[in-house]
């Protein structure tokens, strides 16, 4: 056998084919590997690969398409008609008030430029009315940031400063959340897919932007409610946690409507820029005023942290913001969107942010409802959602009346939009095949050949 085995060697070696070396080429010095397996969530290979956000699986119009703009109260803005809400809200509202949920003050009157009155003498600053505007702290608001952190919002969107905005938002890969009106989203759905689908946080400014502490209780309802629709009919069926009065201003009356009827909590802020009137005429404040109030602001106390009223009404605004960002790291802030950073690592009722799993829920129903754990992606943008969603049927009944169906999930309009399931996680072993799978053929046989002579 041993012989046998000699013999056949050079024919081994004359069958086999010999890897060649004659390229005239130089070779590669071993490089070593990256120091992580996955690209960042703005690299330009997210852009061939990118999945629609998770959504609760019904079937929603394309944002900015002629369905999903009907059935909402009509634009150009006007106060919505509060007897062609859905009944659920309606009911919500009652039931509230027979549980004696909703403190029985007077609508608020303003005169000019003053700040809210109440009938019969009641005091603004006293327990029963706790007017914001006056600053009284309604009990469960917020005003203030844990300590050492800066929640970041901005309000009246989507308008003239947005684009500029989420532009430098993105060179920082810094999420906010933005305390948006519903005319304004449906308006320019363009700038507020934008928003979204960067993994910016979306909360509730309200339909048309009024004082609130003005309104009746059924209309405080409808300018939440509907901008609460909107929202979730423009995200795949999230439901915000969040609201902010225009001006600041509510009272108990107003607070308790908004917790109660829809769950919601109000955020104020404790440090106003008053970049609003940069473009009134003449500007209430300067940009020059802003910068010095920020630097003492950001320089200042860590405790309480800080919630900083800012806007994206203009090109002037936003660059107030960004002047000041850099005031904001160098001073070693913890930086967060507001939503984020008060909602427990969670923006929404029913999702944990815009790229993690929804639990159906409508507008009414999501305070109930328990938000999913986030889906491991390490950024929003990585997995942005896009413009639309598709899924199982969802009955569409937002033109309804006060005599609609009391099912708020009927307030989801038809249309369609595309979903993608979850990403597939990396597992952290490697799939490599095992060595000897790989080996070539010459190896092969004279590893036969070896043992033909160890045997």
């Amino acid at each position: 056998m041993l012989v046998v085995a000699l013999l056949l060697l050079p024919f081994v070696s004359a069958v086999v084919p010999q890897a060649r070396h004659d390229h005239n080429h130089s070779h590669e010095t071993a490089r070593q590997l990256p120091s992580k397996w996955y690209h960042d969530g703005d690299h330009p290979v997210h852009e061939l690969f990118r999945r629609g956000a998770p959504t609760d699986g019904a079937t929603y119009a394309a944002v900015g398409s002629d369905a999903w703009g009907t059935g909402y109260p009509d634009f150009p803005p006007a106060h919505p008609d509060t007897s062609k809400m859905p009944a659920a809200w309606v009911a919500a509202l009652n039931d509230a008030i027979a549980r004696k949920a909703i403190p029985n003050i007077p609508v608020s009157t303003i005169q000019g430029d003053s700040n809210p009155t109440y009938a019969g003498g009641l005091d603004p600053n006293g327990p029963e009315v706790c007017s914001a505007t006056e600053q009284c702290r309604i009990p469960g608001d917020i005003w203030d940031a844990p300590p050492g952190t800066l929640g970041l919002s901005f309000d009246d969107g989507p308008e003239a400063g947005t684009e500029s905005l989420l532009a430098f938002l993105d060179t920082q890969k810094q999420q906010v959340t933005h305390f948006m009106i519903g005319s304004n989203i449906l308006g320019s759905p363009d700038d507020f897919l934008k928003a979204f689908n960067r993994g910016d946080d979306i909360a509730v400014h309200t339909w048309t932007h009024p004082m609130m502490t003005t309104q009746s209780n059924l209309e405080v309802v409808a300018e939440i409610g509907w901008t609460m629709q909107i929202i979730h009919n423009s995200t795949g069926g999230r439901v915000p946690k969040f609201w902010r009065p225009p001006y600041g201003d509510t009272d108990t009356r107003v607070s308790a409507i908004a917790k109660e009827v829809f769950g919601l909590t109000t955020i104020i802020w404790n440090q106003d820029t008053a970049d609003w009137s940069l473009t009134d005429s003449p500007p209430g404040t300067s940009a020059a005023a802003i910068k010095t109030s920020m630097q003492k602001w950001l320089t200042g106390s860590k405790t309480p942290g800080l919630i900083i009223l800012e806007h994206e009404l203009s090109t002037q605004s936003v660059a107030s913001f960004i002047a000041a960002y850099p005031v904001m790291q160098q001073n070693k802030w913890d930086i967060q969107s507001l939503a984020q950073l008060m909602g427990g690592n969670a923006s929404y009722f029913n999702s944990a942010s815009n790229s993690s799993p929804v639990v159906a829920a409508d507008v009414l129903g999501a305070k109930n409802a328990t938000a999913p754990p986030a889906s491991g992606s390490s950024s929003a943008s990585a997995a942005g959602p896009s413009g639309t969603t598709s899924g199982k049927n969802a009955t569409s009944n937002s033109n309804s009346n006060a005599n609609a169906n009391a099912n708020a999930n009927a307030n989801a309009k038809n249309g369609t939009q595309t979903v993608s399931g979850a990403g597939a996680g990396a597992s952290g072993k490697s799939s490599a095949s095992p060595r000897w799978a790989t080996a070539g053929p010459s190896v092969l046989l004279t590893a036969g050949v070896l043992l033909l002579l160890w045997s």
